[in-house]
């Protein structure tokens, strides 16, 4: 190996640190190059004086598997670095003030919570989450790690024999009922593809996957939040020869015959052999490169599907909240019209569900002694306008359905607020329209359909992140990060 290979990292999220671990280990020498003053993204950690640590994004251990295989490939493993809890109970729907559906870890229990809703629906359960385990086994078998760039990669016996199986042509609202009909069963099988960016009516059945990992595989949390993920990837990073150049925003990618030749930051200026933009992929093609070298125009973009973005809330309570578990889900409002005015008729939410994080009840070391550690957080249609008015105004109304239900006057208790929404998306990570979760997993959005892993007009520049393969979410982010270091190194090894 030539150890003068020169790479470039744009962004230091998961996909990012990913991308770079994997590079470096092939030889190369790896600049990660982060805009914001520390690494981490959208993961990011924000430590308050008065001693609250929020996670500032990423929130639900989902897929444990993958963060495995990730450090396996280094030697190593997640209980080398963080401690890792599977919570019980998983999650906590609320749909009333005195209505309320209690995950539980243990899969007999959960199947008896649902026989208890609907009558047959334990057994429904079991064949749903059959199909979905099929689904989860062959996507991340199969289809995750592939880069996306040519049909012939699904040339698969054991993908072509399944392919009615994988459900890719099926809604996913039509799927779940097909199992269950109790409103509420539907809403929890539902929820995780709000998260994934598009209506269930919109999205195909094969992410049903989801609620095998998250009803199956278990929610877990990392002791000390999402933040020790991102020092564990760094340090992996670290041993492999990584250098990192934080609070350095790159201003432009220059092109020579088809190939990048260099980076520039502010007024300094870096000779590289390959890059990785694990940056906002709308902002390095528009902000970063000359027109002739983007893959896409920028009615592309205007024409994506993209997941929302998020009212955010950090909030720090002087006293203990019952009611509270480490993940609370408010269904307390009609799911479907929220969603319509997310993806169908953009406009801040009549009635809006809302996340709220509780991590204090898992973790004594984010909040000081007899408090509470929240993190609220509303969906939202990216591009909408955002400003302080409307923060507030929708601060009062979440914090309204929040005291109702946990019978304590909250923002009496409060010694430290913080919010973050479309604006701070866009000013912290070039965030395109402010969305918070990348692009949608729409049929069309899917798998070869998303935007190129690989410029198709500067052969040595890859993407990865939430808005190229495989998708958004963490796991896909660390896998996004591997393949596009793959594709890197293929093309490096193919033109010695």
């Amino acid at each position: 190996m030539n150890d003068t290979t020169n790479i470039a990292v744009i962004g230091s999220g998961f996909a990012g640190l990913s991308a770079a671990a994997y590079l470096a280990k092939a030889g190369y020498q790896v600049d990660v190059i982060e805009k914001n003053a520390v690494t981490g993204g959208r993961a990011r950690q924000l430590t308050t004086d008065n001693g609250y640590m929020f996670d500032m994004g990423p929130s639900w251990y989902w897929m444990p598997e993958v963060f495995e295989k990730f450090f396996a490939d280094f030697g190593c493993k997640p209980a080398d670095f963080y401690e890792l809890q599977q919570l019980d109970p998983g999650f906590t729907v609320v749909f009333g003030k005195n209505d309320v559906l209690v995950i539980p870890a243990d899969f007999d229990a959960l199947c008896r919570l649902f026989e208890s809703i609907e009558t047959g629906s334990a057994a429904q359960l079991k064949a749903f989450l059959a199909e979905a385990a099929y689904k989860y086994k062959t996507g991340m078998d199969k289809l995750v790690y592939k880069p996306g760039l040519s049909l012939t990669e699904f040339l698969d016996w054991d993908l072509f024999k399944g392919v009615f199986k994988l459900q890719v042509f099926t809604a996913f609202s039509k799927h779940v009922r097909g199992f269950f009909k109790n409103p509420k069963l539907i809403a929890l099988m539902e929820f995780p593809v709000l998260f994934l960016g598009a209506m269930p009516r919109d999205t195909p059945a094969l992410y049903s996957l989801m609620n095998y990992a998250g009803l199956q595989l278990g929610t877990w949390y990392p002791k000390g939040g999402f933040g020790k993920v991102i020092d564990a990837m760094q340090q992996v990073c670290a041993s492999q020869g990584v250098k990192f150049k934080t609070g350095t925003a790159v201003t432009a990618i220059r092109v020579d015959k088809n190939r990048v030749s260099a980076v520039v930051t502010g007024d300094d200026s870096k000779a590289y052999d390959g890059v990785i933009a694990a940056a906002d992929y709308h902002h390095v093609e528009e902000k970063l490169l000359e027109p002739r070298f983007r893959n896409y125009k920028e009615a592309y973009w205007d024409k994506r599907v993209m997941a929302p973005s998020s009212l955010i809330f950090y909030l720090g309570v002087t006293c203990k909240i019952d009611r509270l578990d480490h993940h609370t889900l408010f269904f307390d409002a009609d799911l479907e019209q929220h969603a319509v005015e997310i993806y169908k008729e953009p406009q801040w939410p009549s009635k809006p569900l809302f996340y709220v994080c509780c991590p204090s009840k898992s973790d004594d070391a984010v909040a000081p002694p007899g408090h509470e550690n929240l993190f609220i957080l509303m969906p939202l249609a990216p591009g909408i306008n955002d400003d302080d008015t409307l923060r507030a105004k929708y601060f009062d109304l979440i914090m309204d359905r929040l005291e109702d239900f946990t019978g304590i006057a909250i923002r009496k208790q409060l010694d430290y607020k913080k919010s973050y929404c479309v604006n701070d998306f866009m000013a912290d990570y070039n965030s395109y329209k402010g969305n918070a979760y990348g692009l949608a997993n729409t049929l069309m959005q899917t798998a070869n359909l998303k935007p190129s892993i690989s410029n198709r007009r500067v052969n040595n520049l890859f993407y990865a992140g939430q808005l190229t393969v495989p998708g958004p979410g963490v796991p896909p982010s660390i896998i996004s990060g591997k393949v596009s270091a793959r594709q890197l190194i293929n093309y490096i090894n193919q033109n010695k």
